[in-house]
């Protein structure tokens, strides 16, 4: 790898990290699309480089939310035990999957989560309350069908807590992305094991954006934390509508 190119990805990896601190999501969600896009890998070897960038900036992100807004982390616990055993389970269908058909569903994925989270900016959301509070089962839940996702497409399942956490159970935007976070890290880390046992990914690539998004992401968890709540709902969705629209035009 050369040196220009080695910057070229430390750059990239600045941008990712912060996007990724400011949506509790590790990054790889924009990161897909753009590594097809800019450097033309399909959509197997995009997710699991993605993925070599997201377990660390997961890990730094959530130290960072948890300083900011201290975590349950029984919750934690209870959605990470879940979403770890379901993302292996999704990580290797992916594997089976053609790279045509998984850059589809991963364009639908997005586009019914931006549709979702649209709606929910103007429905009213329930404060927390204890009657409010998820049950054990009903996070166990969340945590599988958000490890079968974040295995599948290799995002870590935070953008599918996230809008849940808030909406269903009246979460702010901040506590909704920490705990999500803290669901993730397990799950992305199962996830890139398995890409890597299937050969998709190129590692001096990841390692390079990971550089980069260590050293940002703090950037982002602060911007997030100083926005009003619906405006950052708000950015959200034109962030997943933009990826969206990347991966149709890759």
């Amino acid at each position: 790898m050369l040196l220009s190119e080695v910057l070229i990805n430390i750059g990239l990896g600045l941008c990712l990290g912060t996007i990724g601190g400011l949506f509790g999501i590790g990054g790889g969600l924009i990161a897909i699309p753009m590594l097809g896009l800019l450097f033309g890998l399909d959509q197997h070897l995009a997710q699991g480089t993605a993925l070599v960038m997201v377990v660390p900036n997961v890990m730094l992100a959530l130290w960072r939310y948890n300083q900011r807004n201290r975590l349950n982390w029984r919750w934690a616990a209870v959605l990470a035990l879940a979403g770890f055993c379901w993302a292996l389970l999704g990580a290797n269908l992916a594997a089976s999957l053609s790279a045509t058909l998984m850059r589809q569903l991963f364009v639908v994925f997005l586009l019914t989560l931006m549709l979702y989270n649209g709606w929910r900016l103007y429905r009213p959301v329930p404060l927390q309350s204890a009657q409010g509070a998820p049950s054990t089962g009903q996070l166990a839940v969340l945590g599988t069908f958000a490890g079968l996702a974040g295995g599948l497409f290799g995002v870590g399942g935070a953008v599918v807590a996230t809008p849940v956490l808030t909406s269903v159970f009246g979460l702010s935007q901040v506590a909704a992305q920490g705990l999500a976070l803290a669901m993730a890290l397990p799950s992305t880390g199962v996830t890139l094991a398995t890409f890597a046992a299937h050969g998709q990914v190129a590692w001096g690539m990841g390692l390079a954006l990971s550089c980069g998004g260590l050293l940002s992401i703090s950037w982002g968890v602060r911007i997030a934390h100083a926005l009003p709540d619906k405006l950052l709902r708000l950015l959200f969705c034109g962030f997943l509508l933009a990826c969206s629209l990347g991966l149709l035009l890759q």
